[in-house]
Formats: C-alpha cells, structure tokens, sequence
C-alpha cells in the first residue's frame, strides 16, 4: 500500500505538470470570464463556430438561476473566498508582478502553490485508497447534452454576422471588428512579454486576475510563454447587446500562432513547436464600459469552440 501510494503521487503529480505546461497561449485552453447576464448561456453558432461553445467554468458572475445539477454558486460561500478569492488574489498578483516583476512575485507565491499542489496529490492519494476498500467510485461524470446547429464556414475574415446569428441588440461597426482583431494581438503579444500593465489596460480587472495566477505559475516553474505571428484566419460576429452601463460584443475567430513554453535559464523549448503554426478557434468576449468608454473595448471573457 505505501508503495502504491508514492506511485499514484508520483503520476498525478507528472500529470498535474504536464497539463501545466501544455497550458500555454492567453487562458490556456480554459473557457473563463464574464458575459454579462449571457455568461452561462452558449453564444450562438457561427460560420467560424458552428458548435456549441465550451461553458464557462469560472466567473464572478453569480447566475441568477443556477441550472439543475451546477454547482456554480458554490464559489460564493465567503467573502473572498472561491472565486471572488482567486479574484482578489489575482489582482494583488497583477499589482505585485507590476511592482516588482513577474519571477520576484513567484519567488513569494512558490511556496504556497507547492504546498497546495502536495496537498491535492496526497488527497487524490488517500481518496483513490479509501474508493478501493469501500467499492465506490472517486470521481463521477456527467455528459453534456445538446449542440447548436452546425453551419459551413463562408467568409475569411472578421465579419458582422450578427444578423444571421438574429440575437444582437447592440449595432456593431467596422471600427468595431478592427478593434477586435487588434486586441486579439496585442493581447497575445502582452501576455508573451509578461506585461501585466499593458494587459490591464485591455482586459478586465478579472480577465487581469487569470492571466497574472498564470504568468506567475509560469515564472513559478521556470518557464516562458512566447507567442508569435498571431494571424486572424476567419472570424465572425455571435451576438451583440447592450446591458445597463455596458456593451457586450461576443466574436468567434479562428487564428493562427507560434505558441512556446520556453525554459528561463537554458532557452529551450519545453513545449510546442517553434517552428510551426498552431490553429486555434475560440469565442472572445468584449465589454464596453459607458463610465470610461474613451478606454474602448476590453477583453471580458474566453471560450473554446
């Protein structure tokens, strides 16, 4: 049994630095952020996304009314604790890496993270111990039904298919889907320099939050997200609409990039491949704020297709 159990450890860890690394890219692969009072429901499918959206699986946002079987308002039982927690703590990361830098706040947070992560693994340990004496099942899972209707690519670009898509109440310009297409970049580019000051001024205070925890991690491990030659393939218009105080615009876009994880002391690359482009398709969120909106759009939210 001890030696059954320092092998589980010994697996899950590596799998819990695998799954790390592979997380490269702004948001690593994960559907988080706010949509407004739309952040649980799907975006409509579009040319550049026929399917049915990945649902968000962390945001401030506290749905109203939670579907059967979610356990989405569990993250709110304190005051900061849950969600509302990894908020606060990612904006006091976001401050820090700002002040000091991105590898002197992982030097601070390194501890505590190893700590959490030794703690998770002896817990999968003694749960996997305990389900083998008593018969039951550690985890279980649930399938998730229903897909919007699949529609064939047409354009090439960032276009204004919200007409199609029949759900937008908020106009949108040309200007608009440049802005967009923009921040699809510069976002990318930020995150790939680690600056957190830059990111700040194009995303939300809780998008800022992810992406700090991640940098962090990164520094953390001893790694380097480089990202490059960020290219918009196709991309189109899922809705757009206006809440009290806010513009909403959500676009599916299918772009192109180099994406690295990069070793700080040596150089090498530890993960994806430099030499070739990667293709991604997500569903961006962007918010509008009336009370500064000289500042334009922000990045809000991030869903994979």
């Amino acid at each position: 049994m001890p030696r059954l159990g320092i092998t589980l450890a010994v697996l899950a860890l590596a799998a819990l630095l695998a799954a790390d690394l592979a997380a490269a890219r702004v948001g690593g692969g994960g559907s988080f952020g706010s949509r407004g009072t739309r952040t649980y429901a799907a975006p409509p499918a579009t040319n550049t996304a026929p399917k049915t959206a990945a649902p968000i699986e962390k945001s401030m946002t506290n749905p109203s009314a939670p579907a059967a079987g979610s356990a989405a308002t569990g993250g709110f039982a304190s005051r900061f604790g849950g969600l509302r927690g990894l908020l606060f703590g990612g904006l006091i990361a976001a401050g820090l890496a700002s002040i000091f830098g991105v590898g002197a706040l992982a030097s601070v947070l390194g501890f505590a993270l190893q700590m959490l992560l030794i703690g998770g693994v002896v817990w999968l340990v003694m749960a996997f111990i305990r389900s083998r004496r008593s018969g039951e099942p550690v985890f279980a899972s649930a399938g998730r039904g229903g897909s919007m209707p699949v529609r064939q690519p047409e354009r090439n670009t960032l276009a204004n298919g919200a007409s199609s898509a029949g759900a937008a109440t908020l106009s949108i310009s040309q200007a608009d889907l440049d802005s967009f297409e923009r921040l699809l970049a510069d976002i990318q580019g930020a995150y790939s320099r680690e600056d957190t000051q830059r990111l700040g001024h194009m995303t939300t205070p809780e998008m800022l939050s992810h992406f700090s925890q991640e940098l962090a991690n990164n520094a953390r491990r001893g790694v380097r997200n480089e990202v490059s030659d960020v290219t918009l393939l196709q991309g189109d218009l899922a809705e757009a609409w206006r809440e009290p105080g806010s513009d909403y615009a959500t676009v599916a876009m299918r772009y192109a990039l180099r994406d690295t994880l990069i070793d700080r002391s040596s150089g090498r690359v530890v993960s994806g491949d430099a030499q070739r482009d990667e293709e991604v398709t997500e569903l961006w969120t962007f918010r509008r704020d009336d009370r500064d909106h000289a500042a334009g759009w922000q990045l809000s939210a991030i869903q994979q297709a």
